[in-house]
């Protein structure tokens, strides 16, 4: 880093952006998007951020306020120069954070644009107008911008400026810089429309107007004019806020660029007294399944943001959610560690939940389609408070919905109980990574014949949330590769459905035995299969043996050393079984050499039919060569 940040009289430095920036402002300019009001929005947005944050830290150092109280965004164009002025007096930025917050992509909005326009840049367009893309959106209408700022509490201002081709600058600023940032938008050729003050009035209007920060339009007489209503959205009636600027108000919360799927806006009273204004997005934010999982909730106590970053107002199965939460209850000042364990915020929580998943019920039964776009993109995320939550099992099994054998769409555990086969005392189901996967398993094939249908579980908390639920409605969860499952009792076949004669019984005990005694080191037996109808050979997992696709999962994340030892089920009735029941009875133990490589290849099968790999491919490739040749000389 340069000595500049130490050295008020240095000269300017000059830095080149982040290679992300450099596509993006590439896309930006270069773009025919029309819509380019946003930007104001965007801006305004930044703002509004940096006086909540001012605000906060003062609770604890009140001389950052020192001179200057009260916080506003002041919007100023100059007609002469052509330019537009986007000033705050909030938190402000340090010479080292101009570098951070405006030669990166900081924002998650911003990052998800530049992920989703495509390597190439040339995605639709309109997608700035859907991510705002923060700050750099004001490269739409400015060949030139320029920010100056001082950090309250510190002496020192710096100003930074960039064309967006490439580089900044950033050199001293005067030192009589206020406290804040000022943004100065040096408009290009065209876009003189922003310099118009009932423009610029209706732009605010209609993006900015739940702020609770006042905005207010420079007069050339002086007098500034506020233009927004300036009091918190969610203090408001609901039947004083209308749609658009609920969605307004998501998109400056949430830093999320889509339509909420659901809006949770309601004040509870009594012995705590609380507002919260929830959304759930339309669409799946990138950083869902980041490992940290942290939430997006706003907490404010009696208007006054505290902080954007605590972990117990929301258990991290809602993470998806978006908004604010403003107490009446918890003191001003408190502090990160006060937080933590505070019963107050418990009971917040506790109430939270229990209204969102409230809400989420309704939904289902009001919009069974919409609440499957909701499942689809969050689904998996909400099956962790399956895991976590004990309190709230019942809850969320409700709402649990899954894919299955036996309809299409999704499936409820009740729809599923209520359509079980005749006999059934089991919820079956089936994990893997896919459905279509799963969908092609020979596992299911005898589930299929008659008729049984089988959940299918793709996401990786299923393997976690299963084995601690146990059971619904007094129906156990059974794992379909799972142990010796008797379906004989169980459902209906098609009367059409002949099958073949198995091999003869002598025979196939002494393939079995075969089998058993050639792969002895590589699996834990050898067995006939009533799970078999169409596939010769299968592998399944004991019943005290862990799930296969768990053990694979471990695998992957070195947490367990080695596979362990599977069943192999042999389908009696398959051609190539009885073809080989009838070697061994004919040639007894002569057949052993002679079917030492197909045993080994029956087993290799059957772990590429799971997903597996042929722990050695070069001996499985020899085995599959011998035996071609074997067969094309006979």
């Amino acid at each position: 880093m340069s000595t500049a940040a130490d050295d008020s009289t240095a000269r300017a430095e000059t830095h080149t952006f982040q290679a992300e920036v450099a596509r993006l402002l590439d896309i930006v300019a270069h773009s025919l998007y029309s819509d380019k009001e946003i930007f104001l929005r965007e801006l305004v947005s930044n703002a509004s951020d940096a006086c909540d944050k001012l605000r906060y830290e003062a609770l604890t150092e009140p001389s950052l306020l020192d001179g200057d109280g009260e916080l506003k965004i002041t919007i100023t164009p100059d007609a002469k120069k052509r330019t537009l002025t986007v000033a705050d007096n909030g938190i402000g930025m340090s010479h080292d954070e101009l570098v951070d917050n405006l030669g990166t992509i900081a924002r998650s909005g911003t990052a998800a644009f530049v992920e989703q326009i495509g390597a190439d840049g040339k995605g639709d367009s309109n997608l700035i107008g859907q991510f705002g893309v923060g700050f750099y959106a004001a490269f739409m209408v400015a060949d030139k911008v320029t920010v100056t700022s001082r950090r309250a509490g510190a002496s020192k201002a710096w100003q930074w400026q960039s064309d967006g081709k490439g580089s900044f600058d950033i050199a001293p600023a005067d030192t009589d810089t206020p406290r804040g940032t000022t943004v100065m938008v040096h408009l290009a050729k065209g876009e003189k429309e922003f310099l118009e003050a009932p423009r610029l009035a209706h732009i605010v209007k209609t993006y900015s107007d739940h702020i609770a920060i006042p905005i207010e339009l420079a007069g050339a007489d002086g007098e500034p004019e506020q233009l927004n209503a300036a009091s918190a959205l969610w203090s408001r009636p609901r039947s004083e806020i209308d749609d658009e600027q609920y969605t307004e108000f998501y998109h400056h919360a949430g830093h999320l660029f889509d339509e909420p799927w659901l809006t949770l806006h309601n004040r509870v009273e009594g012995k705590i007294e609380y507002t919260n204004l929830l959304f759930v997005p339309s669409d799946r934010p990138f950083d869902l399944f980041q490992p940290e999982r942290k939430t997006h909730v706003k907490l404010y106590v009696r208007r006054v943001f505290i902080t954007d970053d605590c972990e117990d107002l929301l258990p991290a199965w809602l993470r998806f959610m978006r908004g604010i939460v403003d107490s009446e209850d918890l003191p001003l000042n408190i502090s990160r560690e006060m937080l933590q364990n505070n019963p107050v915020l418990a009971k917040i929580r506790s109430g939270l939940v229990k209204r969102t998943l409230g809400e989420l019920k309704k939904k289902a039964n009001k919009d069974p389609e919409g609440y499957a776009v909701f499942w689809d993109n969050f689904g998996a995320v909400l099956k962790e408070g399956l895991y976590e939550a004990a309190d709230y099992h019942d809850d969320l099994l409700a709402l649990a919905r899954f894919r299955s054998t036996g309809q299409e769409g999704l499936t409820s555990l009740a729809d599923y109980v209520a359509r079980m086969a005749e006999g059934q005392e089991d919820i079956f189901y089936i994990s893997g990574d896919s459905i279509d996967a799963l969908a092609a398993s020979p596992q299911l094939e005898a589930f299929r014949a008659r008729n049984i249908d089988v959940l299918y579980m793709v996401d990786p908390v299923d393997e976690f949330w299963l084995p601690m639920i146990g059971e619904f409605e007094g129906k156990k969860f059974r794992s379909a590769t799972r142990g010796n499952i008797d379906l004989d009792a169980i459902g209906t076949t098609a009367e059409s459905d002949e099958k073949p004669e198995p091999a003869a019984d002598n025979a196939l005990s002494s393939l079995t035995a075969l089998l058993k005694l050639t792969l002895a080191d590589a699996v834990k037996d050898v067995r006939e299969s009533n799970r078999l109808t169409d596939s010769a050979v299968c592998l399944v997992a004991g019943d005290d043996d862990m799930d296969m696709h768990i053990e694979r999962l471990l695998r992957q994340h070195n947490q367990v050393d080695m596979a362990a030892k599977r069943i192999l089920e042999i389908n009696p009735r398959h051609p190539l079984i009885r073809r080989l029941a009838d070697t061994v009875a004919a040639k007894g133990g002569e057949a052993a050499d002679e079917l030492g490589d197909v045993a080994w290849l029956l087993l290799d099968q059957a772990r590429i039919i799971e997903g597996e790999t042929p722990p050695d491919p070069a001996a499985f490739a020899r085995r599959m060569t011998a035996v071609m040749a074997k067969g094309l000389a006979e």
